[in-house]
This record gives C-alpha cells, sequence and structure tokens, in this order.
C-alpha cells in the first residue's frame, strides 16, 4: 500500500487530506480531518473511503507523506565508500544528527537555497517510518516496529556543516529535507536491505548503490536507537546516503538555482524537487 498526503489542486483552501494509492494511479481518500500519523498510528481503525470520489495522481499536489513527526533522526556516514569520498573515518557507532518539521517538503516542491549558503549538496537516503511505540527493541524483532519506508533527501549546506563545530545549523534550514513521494507500507519491501538506491542532478546520475552496503542496517538502528529513546508512530529514521555526493566529487558539484534533483529507492518510486536560489 502506498500511503500519501495531498490537497486537491482544484480546492481554493488546500485542505490536506491523506489517500492510498492504486496501481492505476488513482488515489482514494480517507475521511476528512485525519493526519497520515493518525493512521499510522491505528492502522485497525481507519480505512480509506470506498465510495469517495478517486482523484488521479495529476489532478492532486502532493504532501510530505508525514508532516509532524516527533522526530526526524539522520545517520550519517553509513555507507563505506561514502565515509571514504567524506575523507572520514569509518564510524564504530552510528553518526546521528536531527532534523525537524521546517525541514521537511514535499514531491515537486521548490527547495530554496538561502543566500548565505555556497555549497548546497544532495543525499538520496532510505527513510524508515516507525509503526509503534519501541523502547529497548531487540533487533530480531526490530522490523516489526516498521510501518513502511519512504524516500528522504538530505539536503545539506557543506559551508555550513563542516565549519561549524555540530552539523545541525548546516542539516535544518527550511526544506532541506524532502520526503516522499509516499510511505510503502512494509508489508510490500520484503527486504529493506537489498534496494538500488541513486540520484539524478539534471537527468545525469550521481548516486547509485544498493542499501546492502549500509554499515549499519535498519534492525540494527532501530535497536540501538530504542535504547535511549523512544521511537514513537510516525517517526522518520532516514538511513544515510551512499556514494557521489557532490562534494566528493572533483571538481565539487553545488546544487544552484534551477538544478533538478529526483531521488530513486527501488520498491518505492523517485522523489523529484527543484532547486531556487534565494530571492530578495
Amino acid at each position: 500500500m502506498k500511503l500519501l498526503q495531498f490537497y486537491d489542486l482544484q480546492d481554493p483552501n488546500r485542505v490536506p487530506r491523506v489517500g492510498i494509492m492504486e496501481e492505476d494511479d488513482q488515489i482514494i481518500s480517507f475521511q476528512k480531518g485525519l493526519s497520515a500519523k493518525e493512521i499510522i498510528r491505528h492502522p485497525d481503525r481507519y480505512r480509506a473511503e470506498d465510495g469517495a470520489k478517486r482523484r488521479r495522481l495529476d489532478e492532486v499536489k502532493l504532501l510530505p507523506p508525514i508532516t509532524d513527526p516527533e522526530k526526524i533522526i539522520c545517520i550519517g556516514l553509513n555507507y563505506y565508500d561514502h565515509v571514504l569520498e567524506s575523507q572520514m573515518e569509518v564510524p564504530k557507532v552510528p553518526v546521528l544528527f536531527p532534523k525537524y518539521n521546517n525541514c521537511l517538503a514535499g514531491h515537486g516542491d521548490e527547495i530554496v537555497i538561502p543566500s548565505e549558503v555556497t555549497q548546497c549538496d544532495y543525499e538520496v537516503e532510505l527513510a524508515v517510518v516507525v509503526g509503534k511505540t519501541a523502547k529497548r527493541v531487540p533487533v530480531e524483532s526490530a522490523l516489526d516496529y516498521v510501518y513502511g519506508y519512504t524516500i528522504l533527501n538530505d539536503v545539506s549546506a557543506r559551508d555550513i556543516q563542516l565549519h561549524e563545530p555540530q552539523w545541525t545549523r548546516g542539516k535544518t534550514i527550511d526544506g532541506f529535507a524532502p520526503t516522499g513521494p509516499w510511505i510503502v507500507t512494509a508489508d510490500e519491501i520484503s527486504n529493506p536491505g537489498q534496494l538500488g538506491i541513486s540520484l539524478k542532478l539534471n537527468g545525469e546520475a550521481m548516486q547509485a548503490s544498493n542499501t546492502k552496503e549500509l554499515i549499519f542496517d535498519i534492525p540494527y538502528l532501530i535497536s540501538f536507537l530504542s535504547r535511549t529513546l523512544t521511537l514513537q508512530p510516525g517517526d522518520i529514521i532516514s538511513t544515510g546516503t551512499p556514494p557521489g555526493v557532490g562534494m566528493g566529487r572533483k571538481p565539487p558539484v553545488w546544487l544552484k538555482d534551477g538544478d533538478v534533483v529526483e531521488a530513486t529507492v527501488e520498491g518505492i518510486g523517485t522523489l523529484r524537487n527543484t532547486f531556487a536560489a534565494e530571492r530578495g
């Protein structure tokens, strides 16, 4: 199942709705007033409305599939080759940093690069959506706590990130976590540790790898995080990016006004965004 959030392009009030996308790209909506997080929290309580109007994908504007997660936890340096291109040491434990809800953007949104940022970079990542409360979860049962998977582009301002003691400011700029286009439920992805992952910049392949190359896999990450913090339904864990980021290229490639980024994960789809220089 593909769970998504949207508003109808014909709706002048742009009221957010939650829906399920069927194989023919028809969207069946849930009742008004529900959020994706509420459906994730109570998956057996709600059903899409059988008699509801069906919308085509081109009749809606997609929103981030979750707009109000309690936590967005990102994992840095989690592919061996990306560690090497970053000229850093292979971590012995997961490297963590946060993003916040202000960072979230949807499929098709324009991402504004602030005038302060001169080294804006892309990072395609497989993101895990937590399905139920998780505390001190063993590795063996960790995948039972996953609702589904989506794509997150961990956009990064390298000139800020790598020149300040903490990564936070360079990672949490408005719109710097495009997410989507939807959540694919866990029952449709039998092995999240064996998914192709790639990114194109203006149609040119920049990143291409497989989640089998993760240093810390998804069960380990869920177990590790849940030792000391309680994961809640709707929380997002973004699992890290493979090699090929702009920072690691010679010469470096930085995102600029008009660039189009397409981030793809096998079994989920493609998240597409355009970047724009800040005006005024």
